[in-house]
């Protein structure tokens, strides 16, 4: 660091103008000389490097404020790459998986396929192998009989593709398995909806129609008897029951009269 004496010392004033002017001494300094000298050695802003065109245009006042870095075109290379990579890691797990459940082995098939799962990016181009594998850990859990789990792994499936036929049909068979016929029936005509010459969807319709209307029936006895349980157990304070009570049930509109009988 160069240090520059001043140009008067301290204590010391020229009282001769004239002298002062053609005298050897040294010139007084600069102001840039004097802030350089104030600032003790360190940069000032007159040594610096120039001012963006905001500080010249508002005349060097405040700080220019920080711009936002732009990610560079390599960055974003190697984050496409990085993408890449992480979608062939996942269709590797997915192939895997595949694998393992041709062999039977469908609790270690759910595993490779959650891993897919876990490294499969979320974009656009990997909706395909994320809808597929979700599907594929719900016929997992239908060969394991866990058929609740086979659900909401068919449902999220037809959540990233709405339209996935072996999603609904599987859903169909677990909702099924659970005697969750109106469910069954709905997945299935929605099977038939976006495959008109679906044979199986057309054949399996009237099938769950049928067992849907059985199970609403049993529903109904099983209501009617719980009633005339709490009815007795009222009525009998007064010396009749239920059976007093007829219901009949007419086959045109499928209501019930109620009459009574002693």
């Amino acid at each position: 660091m160069v240090l520059i004496e001043p140009a008067i010392e301290s204590g010391e004033t020229d009282l001769n103008p004239e002298k002062s002017s053609s005298s050897t001494e040294p010139q007084p300094a600069t102001s840039a000389e004097s802030a350089k000298d104030v600032s003790d050695g360190f940069e000032t802003a007159s040594e610096g490097e120039p001012g963006t065109d905001d500080e010249d245009s508002n005349g060097g006042a405040g700080d220019a404020p920080q711009q936002e870095q732009v990610p560079s075109c390599d960055d974003a290379l190697n984050d496409e790459k990085l993408k890449e990579k992480a979608l062939a890691q996942a269709n590797d797990a997915k192939m895997e998986g595949n694998k393992l459940f041709g062999a039977g082995l469908y609790q270690e098939a759910l595993s490779q396929y959650e891993f897919a799962l876990q490294v499969a990016p979320e974009m656009p181009s990997s909706i395909e192998i994320r809808s597929i594998c979700h599907a594929n850990r719900a016929i997992c859990f239908i060969k394991l009989e866990k058929f609740e789990d086979a659900i909401k792994e068919c449902t999220k499936a037809l959540e990233l593709n709405p339209s996935y036929m072996k999603a609904l049909t599987r859903r169909a068979e677990a909702h099924e398995k659970l005697e969750h016929f109106e469910e069954a029936l709905a997945d299935t005509k929605r099977i038939l909806e976006l495959d008109p010459s679906n044979f199986h969807a057309r054949k399996a319709i009237p099938r769950l129609e049928h067992l849907a209307k059985e199970k609403q029936e049993k529903l109904k006895e099983e209501m009617i008897g719980k009633l005339k349980e709490m009815g007795n157990s009222v009525l009998g304070r007064f010396g009749m029951s239920i059976d007093n009570f007829k219901a009949v049930k007419d086959p045109a509109t499928g209501q019930y009269s109620v009459s009574f009988q002693r």
